[in-house]
């Protein structure tokens, strides 16, 4: 408390908090990235990148295009399985088997572009993913709206983002399917002489997440999934807000507690070795009160407001509400 003789009583409380952070299992992914109809030019490219940044979120990548690893035992060590520009029957049905009773024990899914236009018979695929591929016009800039600006994977993104891809569109709404939208495309950015798929919705959409991913049977850990419709060319995965865009939707995903990264209990994932992610930038609550006299005012600034102010910053502020207090 300090005391001012000629003006009111300012009481400052300066707090700088951390959220706690638990440590976690190493993260294990399988990029799967086979292809059995067009194949994309981006695929190594994309592997790399993400490989680049993998220990910077605690994550331990696999990348295979080899169908036959598509059963319990190799499946069961993996957090979640990326499938990257996926196009065609990239399974067999041992493989979709073994895909569905992942998905049953509580395994995540993620999922990129061309994986929209993969395995385009299977009910358990369509599901988990939200959506089937239909077409595209030519590769243009377009212009996506954030449609939730509070999921990680849109957090860092323009409101309105102008991008230099493939605008795909949809068979289905994957909304119907209770997916929720984080990304969709303005379509008076763009030219497409096609029908625009009226099957998908509106508003048009581009990334979406399923809490609680539709392609499994399981009554107990259901896991999560998420999609993005954009990273068709090699620049996207060279971008840094695209990539926070997947990394932002990879750690959702990751975080469902439905894997042995985060939740012991649990039948699939990583058994280690521990990782304890780095703690957020702090956060600043400052609350200054005036005891009546002179009129005296109050101030009250909750948490994160003035999160990025430092020690020395928060000190100049708080006597700039003390001269204020005076006047």
């Amino acid at each position: 408390m300090f005391s001012f003789p000629t003006f009111a009583t300012a009481v400052a409380v300066l707090t700088v908090l951390h959220r706690s952070v638990d440590a976690r299992n190493v993260s294990n992914v399988l990029i799967y990235s086979a292809t059995a109809g067009f194949r994309h030019d981006s695929i190594p490219t994309a592997v790399q990148a993400m490989s680049d940044r993998a220990a910077n979120y605690g994550i331990n990548f696999v990348n295979t295009e080899d169908r036959t690893r598509f059963n319990d035992e190799y499946l069961s060590q993996f957090d979640a399985l990326f499938f990257l520009h996926t196009t065609g029957d990239v399974l067999d049905r041992a493989g979709e088997a073994a895909f569905q009773r992942y998905l049953d024990n509580g395994g995540n899914f993620v999922a990129a572009h061309a994986a929209a236009n993969g395995l385009p018979e299977s009910v358990t695929f369509s599901r988990t993913l939200g959506a089937q591929f239909t077409y595209h016009p030519q590769f243009q800039n377009a212009t996506y709206v954030v449609e939730r600006a509070d999921h990680p994977s849109t957090v860092g993104l323009p409101a309105r983002w102008r991008v230099a891809d493939e605008v795909y569109n949809y068979g289905s709404d994957p909304r119907e399917l209770g997916a929720v939208v984080v990304l969709s495309v303005d379509e008076t950015t763009y030219e497409d002489d096609g029908d625009h798929s009226p099957w998908q919705g509106d508003p048009h959409p581009i990334a979406w997440y399923q809490e609680h991913l539709k392609g499994t049977n399981s009554t107990g850990l259901v896991g999560r999934s998420w999609y993005t419709g954009l990273g068709h060319s090699n620049a996207s995965w060279h971008d840094d807000l695209f990539m926070g865009h997947v990394f932002g939707g990879l750690t959702w995903a990751l975080d469902s507690n439905t894997t042995r990264a985060t939740n012991p209990s649990a039948t699939v994932g990583s058994l280690g070795p521990s990782y304890t992610p780095p703690p957020p930038a702090p956060t600043t609550s400052i609350h200054v009160e005036g005891d009546g006299v002179n009129g005296g005012s109050s101030y009250r600034f909750e948490s994160g407001i003035f999160g990025g102010l430092s020690l020395v910053g928060s000190a100049v502020l708080l006597s700039s509400l003390w001269v204020l207090q005076a006047l």
